[in-house]
C-alpha cells in the first residue's frame, strides 16, 4: 500500500518513523498565509484538507494521503510558524505564563474508496513564564521560527512547556490515536503499515578484521578518497570524518595531505583505525560530537547514512559543528547504486541516504547542496560495478 504524508515537518515524519511506519513523502506547496476561516481550529483542518487534495491531485496511481497542519489557538486567535525572529520573541512573551490549544487538522484521502475524511484534534499546552533572556536565547536558536505557535514540546521548546492536556503527539504534529481510527474507517488496519525492522551488523571484533576484504579492501578506499578530494575546497585539509571504521579510507586522505581526525562507536573498527591513523580516532556518537560549535572545516561520511534509522541527528549535529562556509561530503544512495549494478528495480521505500531527502533535511539545518561526484566501487561477481554518488554540502 502507498501511504503517502502530504507535509513537509520533520517533526510529523518522524512521529510516524517512532511508531514503525515509514511513509512517503511529498510536499503539497498550499500556500497557508492566504487561507482565512471562521476559527483556528477549522483553519487547521482546511489547511490540512487542502494539502492532502493538492498531493492527490498531482497522483498517478493510487494511494492513501494524510494531510496535516497545526495552529496554536490563544485567546481566540490562531498563531502559526512566525517567520521571523522579531514576530517569534513577540509572540513568545505574549505566550508566557499562559495556556493555548494546540489544534491539529487531518485529512485523510483514500483513493481506492473515494473516500476524504476530515478531522480534528485539539490538545492545551501550558506554558513556562519564561524570562527575556530565555526567550531570546530560544529565538536565537531558531527553532521557534519555523514550527506553529513558536514552540516544540519534543525539542529546544522542551523545557518552556510545563504540562499538557491531552494527545502528546498532536502537539507534535499529528496525533497516532485519530490517524490510526481514520484509517481503519477506510479500511486500513494499523499493523498492516509497519516497516519491517531491518537488522544493522554490530561491528564486532570478528567483522571489524574481515571488513575492510569484505567491502573492496584498499582499491574502494582509494577512489573513495579521490571523490573525497575532488570536492575539498583546494588548500591543506583539516577533515573529520564521522563512522571512520578501520581507517581505510581517513589513510588514503591523509595520502592525499590531509589531517584526519575521526570517529566511531565501534570499539573493535576502532582498534584497527588506530593503527591507520594513530592519535587521530576516538569513539563518539555522531549525533553527540565532542567538538565546539562552528569550529570545523570539513566532515565527511562515507556509506554511513544508509545504515541509520534517522539521519536527521547527523545532519544537525554536522550543521552544528561545521563552521560558515565548511563542508559536509556524504555518499547517498549507497543500497540504490547496488541495486542499480545488479540489474534490480530501485527500492521503494525512501532510505535515509536519498538524495531528495538530504537535499530536503539538510536545508533545514543550513546545509545547501553545492556539488557531486561519483566514484566506482569494486567490480561484483554478478552485474557491473556500482557507481557510488558523492555530494557536498555547504554551511551557510
Amino acid at each position: 500500500m502507498r501511504f503517502v504524508l502530504a507535509s513537509q515537518s520533520p517533526a510529523r515524519l518522524q512521529t510516524l518513523r517512532s511508531a514503525g511506519v515509514e511513509p512517503e513523502v511529498i510536499v503539497s506547496g498550499v500556500d497557508e498565509d492566504n487561507v482565512t476561516a471562521e476559527s483556528p481550529g477549522e483553519l487547521a483542518r482546511l489547511l490540512a484538507t487542502l494539502k492532502a487534495r493538492a498531493v492527490v491531485a498531482e497522483l498517478d496511481d493510487h494511494a492513501t494521503v494524510l494531510g496535516c497542519d497545526s495552529v496554536l489557538e490563544i485567546d481566540g486567535v490562531a498563531y502559526g510558524k512566525p517567520g521571523t525572529p522579531e514576530i517569534a520573541r513577540e509572540r513568545l512573551r505574549a505566550m508566557r505564563g499562559k495556556s493555548g490549544v494546540l489544534h491539529t487538522g487531518h485529512c485523510l484521502f483514500d483513493t481506492n474508496t473515494k473516500q476524504e475524511l476530515r478531522e480534528l484534534a485539539s490538545t492545551t499546552v501550558y506554558f513556562a513564564d519564561m524570562t527575556d533572556d530565555e526567550i531570546d536565547a530560544y529565538v536565537g536558536t531558531g527553532e521557534p521560527l519555523v514550527v506553529a505557535g513558536s514552540f516544540t514540546v519534543d525539542g529546544i521548546g522542551g523545557p518552556f512547556v510545563t504540562g499538557i492536556e491531552g494527545d502528546y503527539h498532536n502537539v507534535v504534529g499529528l496525533s497516532l490515536p485519530l490517524v490510526r481510527t481514520m484509517l481503519a474507517q477506510v479500511g486500513i488496519a494499523w499493523p498492516s503499515l509497519w516497516t519491517p525492522v531491518v537488522k544493522r551488523p554490530d561491528y564486532n571484533e570478528s567483522e571489524a578484521a574481515r571488513y575492510d576484504d569484505s567491502r573492496g579492501g584498499v582499491e574502494r578506499a582509494q577512489a573513495a578518497a579521490r571523490a573525497v578530494g575532488e570536492l575539498l575546497p583546494a588548500g591543506s585539509q583539516r577533515v573529520l570524518e564521522l563512522a571512520v571504521g578501520t581507517g581505510i579510507v581517513g589513510a588514503e586522505l591523509v595520502a592525499l595531505g590531509n589531517l584526519v581526525h575521526g570517529f566511531d562507536l565501534s570499539t573493535a573498527m576502532l582498534q584497527h583505525a588506530k593503527v591507520r591513523l594513530p592519535g587521530h580516532v576516538a569513539a563518539a556518537d555522531a549525533t553527540r560530537l565532542p567538538v565546539a560549535d562552528r569550529r570545523t572545516d570539513a566532515v565527511v561520511a562515507i556509506w554511513l547514512l544508509h545504515l541509520l534509522d534517522d539521519s536527521t541527528p547527523i545532519l544537525a549535529e554536522v550543521a552544528r559543528i561545521l563552521r560558515p562556509g565548511g563542508v559536509f561530503l556524504t555518499t547517498t544512495e549507497k543500497n540504490e547504486a547496488t541495486r542499480y549494478a545488479e540489474g534490480r528495480d530501485p527500492n521503494t521505500t525512501r532510505a535515509q541516504d536519498s538524495l531528495t531527502r538530504l537535499v530536503a533535511e539538510a536545508a533545514t539545518h543550513g546545509l545547501a547542496l553545492d556539488g557531486a561526484t561519483t566514484f566506482p566501487g569494486p567490480r561484483r561477481t554478478t552485474g557491473n560495478a556500482p557507481i557510488y554518488p558523492l555530494i557536498r554540502f555547504r554551511r551557510i
